[in-house]
Order: structure tokens, then C-alpha cells, then sequence
């Protein structure tokens, strides 16, 4: 029975061992807006991400993470609006998240802006006691039903950007929020910890085809350790690019990308495990594929580009 407890609180409590409760995406830097929402309005266009991520390859009941985001700017660019939704499988649990967005933004000078966002949402989680089997059938504590709970969920995030650099910080599931199924009897409660994120990065023009971009990316959830990760994305002509990210006691990442008819993103990323999971998974696999929707001025209406 107390293995079986034990197995439960790591299940219920979101897999806070392995994905610290929040998703983890290798190529956050193509889709900020999911880890902060202030990024929301921040570029001239509308753009609709969708992200595939499939960890640990050859673990069985390994994570699965799926999400759909959309964020824009209004038409004078002080505002940004966006969402999105999640849905992350652990073998027998669920969580399902949707969320909204609203950023304002602030012009400090002519190339210095800063953008302050607020998301709110709820977060459902799901325990299928059918696809978990126990040593003792009559235990209290999971049934063979499918159990539920629903939260509500909210953050704050700020972003300073300028067309060489950004810097940007974010505090979701602020509402620290307990996930309770059962009422009675020895009920092992999992809480939603607030995460805290902070990323930057800055551009490098080495020439007029070539970019060097290097960024960082921390966060931290207690009680798990700081944990941080830096990334180098060199550009070819904002149409091709390749990525190295190595993340501080868990892997090393390669990614590629193409961006095509100024439009259209496709993005692939392998993680490399350097732990001593490694002998147990081929790694982690993520795909990204993105659209912008361009809001065109009248001017531009008028006076269509010739290339």
C-alpha cells in the first residue's frame, strides 16, 4: 500500500519530478508567447503556432504535449491579444489547460518598446484508474473511474524588446492551486506550484545574409533546483536556420527550421539525454509548425512591394 501511495501523490501531483507541472518546449524561442503573455502583440502580424512534442522516446507512458496558440496586435500595435490551449498524457493522467491573454505595450524610445501581459484560464486534470493496475484491488485511494478536478489559473508576464535584443519575464500558475480527487480518507494532495521564467537573447548581424543569435532561458519552481539552459540559432537569410541548446543537467538539443513563403514555419528539435536516462530513451521529439497573418496598412495596400 505505500508504494502504492507513493506512485499516486507523483502521479496526481502533475509529474512535478519530470516536467515540473508545466510543459517544457526546447524551441521556446520560436513560440515565446506560450511562456509569456506579453510577447502577445509584440510583432506586426497574427500568428497561429501548433507544437508536437513527444519526450523520452522507448520509456513507456512517457509525456506527450500538444498545443494550439494564436496572438496578435490590434491595429495602432499598444495592444496584444492571444491564447491558447494544451493537452500534456502521462501514461494513466491527463492535464488539459486553455488560456487567454492581454498585453499592453509601452514605448519607451523609437526602437525601445515594453510589453506588460496578464493571462487567465483554468487547467483540468485527469487520473484514468483503469489503466492502473494495483496490488490492492480495494484501494481508496484510486479507483477504476475516471477522476477529475478543475482550477483556475493565472500570470503575469512583462517584455522588453528591441529589434537586436530581448528580455523577457513571466510568473504563471501564480494561484498555487491544490489538485484533490478523493475527500475522505489518506488523500495525497498535489499543488500547483507558481513557475518562474526568464529568457533573452540578442542578434548579431555577422553579415548581411548571416545571424548569430544567442539566448537564455531559466526558470525555477520550488523546491526543484534552478535550472538553465543557453541557446545558439545561427540565421540564413530569415529563411533557414540551425540551433544548438544545451539545458543544465538534462540534455543537449539540435534544431532546424525553414521559414517559407513568408508565411509559413516548420521546425524540428531532438533532445540528446545526458542523464542517466539516456539508457532507457532515444531522446525527446519536438515539431513546431507556425502561419503569420500580416495586417497590411493602407499604405501598403495602395502601394503593393515589388521583389
Amino acid at each position: 500500500m505505500k508504494k502504492i501511495l507513493i506512485i499516486s501523490f507523483l502521479i496526481i501531483s502533475g509529474n512535478q519530478l519530470f516536467s515540473q507541472q508545466l510543459p517544457h518546449f526546447s524551441q521556446y524561442f520560436l513560440n515565446d508567447y506560450l511562456i509569456n503573455p506579453a510577447v502577445a502583440g509584440s510583432r506586426d502580424y497574427f500568428e497561429g503556432t501548433s507544437t508536437h512534442r513527444y519526450q523520452w522516446e522507448g520509456v513507456t507512458d512517457a509525456p506527450r504535449t500538444y498545443t494550439l496558440s494564436v496572438n496578435g496586435p490590434t491595429k495602432n500595435r499598444k495592444m496584444g491579444f492571444g491564447g491558447y490551449i494544451f493537452t500534456d498524457h502521462v501514461g494513466p493522467t491527463r492535464r488539459t489547460g486553455i488560456s487567454m491573454s492581454y498585453a499592453y505595450h509601452v514605448k519607451i524610445n523609437e526602437s525601445l518598446k515594453l510589453g506588460l501581459g496578464l493571462n487567465a484560464g483554468l487547467l483540468q486534470f485527469m487520473v484514468d484508474g483503469s489503466k492502473i493496475t494495483l496490488r490492492d484491488q480495494d484501494d481508496d485511494i484510486i479507483t477504476g473511474a475516471v477522476q477529475s478536478e478543475l482550477k483556475p489559473d493565472a500570470g503575469f508576464g512583462l517584455y522588453l524588446y528591441h529589434k537586436k535584443f530581448f528580455f523577457g519575464f513571466s510568473a504563471p500558475q501564480l494561484l498555487n492551486s491544490k489538485v484533490n480527487f478523493v475527500d475522505e480518507g489518506l488523500n495525497p494532495t498535489g499543488t500547483l506550484p507558481a513557475h518562474f521564467f526568464v529568457s533573452a537573447g540578442y542578434k548579431f548581424h555577422v553579415s548581411e545574409d548571416f545571424t548569430i543569435e544567442p539566448m537564455l532561458f531559466a526558470k525555477y519552481i520550488e523546491p526543484v533546483p534552478l535550472q538553465i539552459e543557453g541557446t545558439i540559432k545561427a540565421t540564413y537569410k530569415n529563411k533557414f536556420w540551425l540551433a544548438g541548446t544545451y539545458r543544465d543537467k538534462d540534455a543537449i538539443t539540435a534544431s532546424v527550421g525553414f521559414f517559407m513563403n513568408n508565411s509559413f514555419t516548420v521546425a524540428y528539435a531532438h533532445d540528446f539525454t545526458t542523464t542517466n536516462l539516456k539508457n532507457y530513451s532515444n531522446g525527446s521529439h519536438e515539431l513546431m509548425v507556425g502561419v503569420r497573418f500580416y495586417r497590411r496598412t493602407s499604405k501598403e495596400k495602395a502601394e503593393p512591394k515589388i521583389k
